[in-house]
């Protein structure tokens, strides 16, 4: 019963810690047009330097083949300072994404 309680203000003072706010990422841009049956996109931004853009399209509409279509893209830094992006589609071939550090068979 003591290891409860201690474990118990242990969490509590956790969690009364104060968030350094220097850390916390602030979005610096966001987008999202065009949300609907037929298709989306979408994009933000923020300041620890990630971004992604996505689009997705439903194509063959009305068929045995209807699917929808992805292409999109995200970046981040990494924490060798450079900056990782990845370039990918997503659809009835799967996801495939592509990028400088991305190894290929």
């Amino acid at each position: 019963m003591k290891m409860i309680i201690i474990f118990a203000a242990l969490i509590a003072a956790v969690l009364a810690a104060p968030v350094d706010e220097s850390n916390v990422a602030q979005v610096l841009r966001y987008e999202n047009d065009n949300v609907g049956l037929e298709g989306f996109k979408y994009g933000f931004e923020t300041s620890d330097g990630i971004t992604r853009d996505e689009q997705g399209e439903l194509e063959n509409v009305g068929t045995e083949d209807e699917a929808i279509q992805v292409r999109g893209q995200f970046s981040y830094p990494g924490p060798d300072g450079v900056l990782y992006t990845v370039t990918y589609t997503a659809g009835k071939q799967g996801f495939v994404p592509s990028g400088d550090h991305i190894p290929t068979k």
